[in-house]
């Protein structure tokens, strides 16, 4: 599976900039990077498979790793707001977080999301800027959504939460809880929609014990 899965249909390059031909180069660079990985791929590699010159290819990118956060920030960023989504009306707590924690550990345990992730932490010691927009564009987005929400449940008293920013990052850490880290070390596969089940059910458990408003409360 290709870093970048569908078409963008806004122009997101500079002025003067083809957005087809923008694609174009994303779609060769995504194949590269999948095939050799980030370090042995090169600008002249990536010419060739998206089929333009290596003049054409640095008036889109300055340089290789500008390429490569652009195709794993934009396909995060698509996929992410694509099928992550969150009602702020929907004051059933419990049932909005197992259908976000579900499809959050979906995404993040895909195989060719893990294989990205990888190669962020192999280039982030040199390039740490990267670390940071991969992160901003990615896992941010996930916890700052998941604190509005949390946000307009303790507006309407379901919950009782102090500070929702951190709420929503425990939240997010207990569903991938017993599963991220081992598939990313590749002591596990990637798991399938049961045990996702099963680990997300249990963080919801345990962050409702904390956070839930009294019945009293409630009512």
């Amino acid at each position: 599976m290709a870093f970048v899965d569908e078409p963008r249909t806004a122009d997101e390059g500079g002025a003067g900039q083809d957005s087809r031909k923008r694609e174009q180069i994303m779609r060769g660079a995504s194949q590269v990077f999948l095939e050799k990985g980030f370090d042995a791929a090169s600008m002249n590699d990536i010419a060739r498979a998206a089929g333009v010159s290596k003049g054409t290819l640095y008036v889109y990118f300055a340089n290789k790793e500008r390429l490569f956060v652009e195709l794993i920030s934009s396909e995060k960023r698509e996929e992410l707001f694509r099928i992550v989504t969150l009602d702020f009306d929907n004051h059933d707590v419990e049932a909005v977080l197992k259908k976000f924690g579900r499809e959050l550990c979906a995404i993040l345990t895909k195989p060719y999301y893990v294989k990205a992730m990888r190669s962020v932490f192999s280039i982030i010691n040199r390039m740490p800027e990267i670390g940071v927009e991969f992160y901003t564009n990615g896992p941010a987005l996930c916890t700052d959504l998941l604190r509005q929400y949390l946000e307009a449940q303790t507006k309407a008293g379901v919950l009782v939460i102090d500070d929702c920013a951190l709420a929503s990052q425990q939240f997010v850490e207990l569903s991938q809880s017993g599963i991220m880290r081992r598939v990313l070390f590749g002591v596990i596969d990637t798991p399938d929609a049961e045990e996702i089940g099963r680990r997300v059910d249990s963080a919801v458990v345990v962050f409702l014990k904390s956070y839930l408003a009294p019945v009293a409360a409630r009512v």
